[in-house]
């Protein structure tokens, strides 16, 4: 449809009101409303021509209407929808000074309302411009009987032209579908049909559509075989989480994956409109682009990364990452990026603030002390309040057995005995140990076994590791032993090959064990940043934010519980599935697995139960904690000193208090769930489409109960919150220093009477350094972390809003309130635990505080602070 027939019907619609108003005789009044919005052209230069002419358009008349809804009387004529007051106009639009920058502007808008007609309840929005703008909020002033309507909208309007149906905004009351104002009801459903598309075509910029597709974009099979990787979802052999629908084309090559967009467009990947990043955060963001050039380059680069052309000779090279600066000594790769990257993006790279090129932040790890990391206990304390401290279990049969099919895989049974760990136990023998619950263990064996063959197979050289540790009476752990494993060389039917290191603090032993304690952090590095991080956060909520915007309005109080929560979490992910995750996308440059890593995440999906998300089954599933009535929050940690388990169990109960505070508004009995027909449709597409190869009834709550629905909400805000902040926000303070936390293994435990052996023996430093990642792989690796560690200029976090106004029910505000100072009373008591000496894992050998579920923050790099929703 053209501008001039919009503008025409739009003209005719005005008339008929006009003439019906004017038939009824009714009284008309006044109705004064302040809208808030931010004008594109403010923020996009290259809208600077469409802006211009929507101000000759404004000239010849006015181009935003808006026509308020009624909440009290339908018409008769449209099927009883709420009835339509006469269209409004935005005034002042050219004459209003709008900012400079990125910031709002104020309209005032005058309504003609007829009293008969009733309470608004929603309007309509109608932009006639070029430009889309960012409507915040309308504020009715002095309604009849009402004082006050508040709508908040945060919602892009873009051309008229772009809409099937007119832009609908409600108020900011709550209703159940049962309970919204018959006027009202249409406008909810429609509105919940617009979101849902019809799922086919390719979906444009400006589109709103939530709709579920597998993860069938990652590879890029028109490249080559080199690009092809395994489609996940859909299968029971790799299954997936659902992310969101492009509709981009097949591939030519493969008509069952989807094409990619090519690399300058890598920032344009489809998310509905309301999913894109705030301008705010994507300033902040493109320092991302800005600072990983290494996307950028051409296939030279990739020859100069497989020769590996600079090492570190000595850790006090890695230190000049951050203490001053380094350059890389090829010539090559530098003429690479003068030829390849664009102006702009070399002069972020060399920076104008008079720092020399890939120089870093001092990460915390490093900060106070620069040899803590290589401590045992450092080593062991990371594992209970590191960057990844939800792996480590209590060992409760030794030796540790696999679940790996023998058939497949042969014996896998460890091979560390009594003898490697007796003398080490405080004079308890190994049964006792276990059952005074003094051992634990790292597992990462089963997980990497079975593609050991494979990665060994590329330029990375690993093990597949267990590590066992015992629980000191001063409540600190120590490790016992170390055990590597290859796959047989006659096959992997044939089991496991494994070598047993235990501690040793001087000579070639003690480089020995600390080379042992490096590919343990290998592994475990790959498994957080696959699994913890990308899979049981970022991958797993996707699905939730769909659902939510396909099946809860606006109106609901489930919805308005939940979406702080799903803010920006498509976008990222998105931009990761483009950049990141990709088919020679920096997470296989920089992390162990490479090509395999997405598949090997699939495969860990498989044991993914909704239920278990929650902090307290998960800590009593690893056999961290066992079930007591008698203990705060219905738990007793076995290792009492335990930050993360610690400061999440408080995190955990202040969100369930509030989420249960929250729905006992809304449903004060059971059959008020089960008759919730949006609840149920939505619970329903989380299981079956959502996470559709997770359809086990076993696995998820029915949602027939009140407990069911707080217990689910409860999990949803802990995940997308409190445990992404857990695993996130620590990549930087903690594997910054990559010695501390190395994400490639290069080379095997050197043998005596090898080269690498001699190496080891007369200058273990440089040996150390050769089997780690490597000198460019640790400036790629650094530089991701450093933006994913990051807090941006426009966060939001737990316990507060980005609208004071979010609903005009007391009693959530009331219950909300008491949710944010529960927190700052946490924030306190986690400040008084970090002072206090008594509990050594807090803070450590490095001196480094565990503040990473602390839940406010600064913005940047700060290692502490829980943002509402996995934003980064």
């Amino acid at each position: 449809m053209s501008r001039n027939v919009t503008d025409h019907h739009s003209i005719m619609d005005e008339n008929r009101e006009n003439k019906r108003m004017k038939q009824e005789g009714s009284e008309r009044k006044k109705i004064k409303g302040t809208v808030v919005l931010m004008k594109k052209n403010i923020l996009e230069l290259q809208d600077i021509k469409a802006s211009i002419v929507d101000g000759v358009d404004e000239i010849l008349g006015h181009k935003v209407s808006l026509q308020l809804i009624s909440a009290v009387h339908g018409d008769p004529a449209k099927g009883f929808r709420g009835k339509l007051g006469k269209p409004a106009y935005l005034e002042d639009w050219i004459t209003k000074v709008t900012p400079p920058t990125v910031g709002n502007s104020t309209f005032n808008v005058t309504f003609d309302w007829d009293e008969e007609i009733g309470a608004p309840g929603a309007f309509l929005i109608k932009n006639f411009h070029h430009n889309e703008f960012y409507l915040k909020t309308l504020t009715l002033e002095d309604v009849s009987t009402h004082g006050e309507i508040h709508f908040v909208c945060n919602s892009w309007v873009g051309p008229a032209e772009h809409y099937k149906k007119d832009r609908v905004f409600f108020t900011n009351q709550t209703y159940l579908p049962s309970q919204t104002p018959a006027p009202l009801q249409h406008y909810r459903k429609e509105e919940l049909e617009n979101l849902r598309g019809n799922g086919t075509g390719k979906l444009a910029e400006w589109d709103r559509v939530y709709d579920y597709d597998i993860y069938n974009d990652l590879g890029n099979p028109d490249k080559g075989l080199k690009h092809v990787r395994k489609i996940l979802g859909g299968s029971t052999e790799y299954p997936y989480p659902r992310r969101g629908r492009t509709g981009r084309p097949p591939a030519n090559s493969d008509p069952k994956s989807e094409s990619r967009l090519p690399l300058y467009a890598s920032l344009n990947i489809y998310v509905p409109r309301d999913e894109r990043f705030s301008y705010l955060k994507m300033a902040d963001f493109t320092a991302y682009a800005l600072k990983s050039i290494f996307q950028f380059l051409a296939p030279e680069f990739e020859a100069l990364f497989d020769r590996t052309p600079n090492e570190f000779d000595t850790l006090e090279d890695v230190l000049k990452l951050y203490q001053g600066g380094i350059k890389l000594s090829s010539d090559s790769l530098l003429n690479t990026i003068t030829e390849h990257i664009p102006f702009e993006m070399l002069k972020e790279l060399l920076r104008s603030d008079g720092e020399r090129p890939f120089k870093f932040p001092f990460p915390q790890v490093i900060k106070e002390d620069k040899s803590a990391w290589r401590t045992d206990e450092e080593f062991a304390r990371e594992m209970l309040a590191g960057v990844n401290p939800v792996v480590i279990q209590r060992l409760q049969e030794f030796p540790p057995t696999s679940k790996l099919d023998p058939k497949l895989h042969g014996n896998q049974t460890s091979s560390i005995t009594e003898e490697h760990i007796k003398n080490s136990l405080e004079g308890l023998t190994i049964d006792e140990a276990i059952q005074k619950n003094r051992i634990f263990i790292l597992n990462h064996h089963d997980t990497l076994m079975p593609y050991l063959s494979r990665i060994n197979s590329t330029s990375t050289k690993t093990y597949a590791t267990r590590t066992l540790l015992f629980l000191k009476k001063d409540g600190t752990l120590k490790p016992l032993a170390i055990e590597l494993s290859l796959p047989h060389p006659d096959g992997d039917q044939c089991g496991a090959v494994s070598r047993v290191y235990t501690p040793a603090e001087h000579g070639t032993e003690s480089t020995i064990w600390q080379l042992a304690k490096a590919y343990v952090a290998v592994n475990d590095s790959g498994y957080h940043q696959l699994n913890c991080h990308w899979l049981n956060t970022h991958a797993v909520i996707e699905p939730f934010v769909i659902a939510t915007n396909r099946q809860l309005s606006i109106l609901h109080p489930i919805y308005k519980l939940l979406h702080p929560h799903f803010r920006d979490t498509m976008n990222i992910n998105a931009l990761a599935r483009q950049t990141l995750i990709n088919a020679g996308g920096m997470l296989e440059k920089t992390v162990f697995p490479g090509k395999f890593a997405m598949e090997m995440s699939a495969v860990v999906y498989k044991d993914w139960v909704f239920t278990e998300q929650a902090l307290p089954a998960d800590l009593v599933k690893r056999g961290m904690a066992v079930e007591d009535p008698n203990s705060p929050h219905g738990l007793r940690l076995l290792i009492e000193d335990y930050p993360y388990a610690v400061d999440g169990l408080e995190i955990w109960s202040a969100i369930q208090t509030w989420v249960k505070d929250y729905c006992s508004v809304y449903y004060k009995t059971d059959d008020m769930i089960q008759k919730d027909y949006e609840l149920q449709s939505w619970w329903e597409e989380l299981r079956h489409k959502g996470h559709g190869d997770k359809k086990e009834e076993s696995w998820w709550p029915k949602m027939h109960t009140r407990k069911e629905l707080t217990d689910t909400c409860t999990i949803i805000i802990w995940v997308a919150s409190a445990l992404h902040a857990a695993v996130n926000f620590g990549q930087y303070p903690y594997g910054g220093y990559l010695p501390n936390r190395p994400s490639i293994s290069r080379r095997f435990m050197p043998e005596p009477g090898t080269p690498e052996y001699d190496e080891l023996e007369s200058n273990p430093e440089k040996a150390f350094l050769k089997t780690i990642t490597a000198q460019l792989q640790s400036i790629v690796g650094i530089s991701l972390i450093e933006i994913l560690s990051r807090h941006s200029s426009d966060e939001v976090f737990l316990g507060r809003r980005d609208t004071p106004k979010w609903t005009t029910d007391t009693e959530p505000l009331e219950a909300f309130e008491r949710f944010g100072k529960n927190l700052a009373l946490i924030e306190d008591r986690i400040t008084k635990m970090n002072n206090d000496e008594y509990w050594r894992n807090r803070v450590g050998p490095a001196k480094m505080p565990y503040t990473l579920l602390y839940p406010s923050s600064e913005i940047g790099l700060t290692g502490k602070g829980i943002p509402n929703s996995v934003s980064i």
